[in-house]
């Protein structure tokens, strides 16, 4: 059976020789920025859909998954985050999570591609809903650059909100890179980085973590979590740290913000890892 490309919006993942539809009743925009093609579906049970360059980014219906996850534990984990930095993240979810924490005072945001976020605001306005908050800043250019020329020491924790590790979100997954970070961060400091499917994507992965290591970094641990919408319905992100600590479980236990996916038992159990994966880490 073939599916009509007129109702399905169809992705396909050579490296792991699937393809994920999506039934769709109408496509509400699409347009070639100076860096990538966005397009915006409205579909038929994931609500909007935001696409770029062919591969799904969030979806109305799951990304409080992702973005729960990309925020919560690395500020959880670190004991008094203040300071903020995020690496892409145009379509402002997570930035939204982290202004959840009230100890947050202040978080910059680099997107290099303006259209992603007055998209965002237009078709996903519930991500946006703290763009006007005072303690958001947001810069539009290149994050390797802004990274580069940043002072030191003027972070407590980063966010690398990527894309894939093609186009323009490759060069955030080198070493070179993660020095730069670690050089923001100092000693105290915490990265976290979306690290694919542990399934599909395990090279990257294991590379990824090597590289953070080439950059500084003595400690990193990956947690998992479902992302239906993505390879394989089972995504990551990799913390990256000198010391990485247990993470602040009472302080999670008594958040007094709401959330869909989180809370102090899913962060726990995002922790534990299958053997083949535990594997990895002790290898690298």
């Amino acid at each position: 059976m073939q599916l009509d490309p007129k109702r399905w919006f169809t992705e396909i993942c050579k490296e792991g020789g699937l393809a994920f539809s999506l039934a769709i009743k109408e496509k509400l925009h699409a347009q070639t920025t100076p860096y990538q093609h966005i397009e915006i579906y409205q579909t038929e049970a994931f609500g909007r859909l935001m696409v770029i360059d062919g591969f799904i980014m969030l979806s109305e219906r799951d990304n409080f998954f992702y973005h729960e996850m990309m925020a919560h534990p690395v500020l959880f984990t670190h004991p008094h985050p203040r300071r903020v930095l995020i690496i892409g993240g145009g379509d402002c979810g997570t930035l939204r999570e982290v202004l959840k924490h009230e100890g947050v005072k202040q978080v910059q945001q680099v997107e290099i591609d303006e259209q992603v976020t007055r998209l965002a605001e237009k078709y996903f306005p519930e991500l946006c809903q703290s763009n006007n908050d005072p303690r958001a800043h947001f810069h539009f250019g290149d994050g390797l650059r802004f990274v580069a020329q940043a002072p030191a020491n003027s972070v407590d924790v980063m966010i690398i909100d990527s894309t894939d590790p093609i186009g323009p979100a490759e060069g955030l997954f080198q070493a070179s890179f993660y020095a730069d970070c670690q050089r923001l961060l100092g000693d105290k400091g915490i990265l976290v980085h979306q690290s694919e499917s542990p399934l599909i994507h395990l090279d990257l992965l294991k590379k990824m973590r090597a590289e953070m290591k080439k950059g500084g970094f003595s400690q990193v641990r990956t947690l998992t979590y479902p992302q239906c919408v993505y390879p394989s319905g089972w995504w990551s992100a990799t913390l990256a740290g000198h010391a990485l600590p247990c993470f602040r479980e009472q302080d999670a236990a008594a958040k007094n913000f709401p959330t869909r996916y989180y809370n102090v038992d899913i962060h726990r159990a995002s922790l534990a890892i299958p053997e083949f994966l535990r594997q990895t880490e002790e290898s690298s």
